[in-house]
């Protein structure tokens, strides 16, 4: 899953950083595995777009592995120049929270 993951970001934003890091461990007991992610993607695509206009292109275009096997993705999704400011980092991930759809 990561790899299909990242293969679909890199192609459909040419991204000059991409991170995608599997976070299924800290859920579940560490039980699930390839379920949650946290994706870092700084791209030129962004300029211009709004946060919400750019979660909604990421998860169009991980709208097949959303539907299926991703339950959770925490996106930071930047321009070069909002990277820049920030230092090349992103925000360290909450603790989960539990509500994974496989408990049920």
């Amino acid at each position: 899953m990561y790899s299909r993951i990242e293969e679909k970001l890199k192609a459909a934003f040419s991204p000059e950083f991409l991170d995608v890091i599997d976070e299924s461990h800290q859920h579940g007991g560490g039980t699930l595995h390839e379920t949650h992610f946290k994706v870092v993607i700084v791209t030129r695509n962004f300029d211009g777009l709004r946060l919400l206009q750019r979660h909604r292109a990421v998860n169009e275009t991980l709208k097949d592995e959303l539907r299926s096997t991703v339950h959770a993705l925490a996106l930071h999704t930047y321009t070069p120049e909002e990277w820049h400011k920030k230092s090349g980092t992103a925000p360290i991930s909450p603790a989960c929270r539990g509500g994974s759809k496989l408990d049920a």
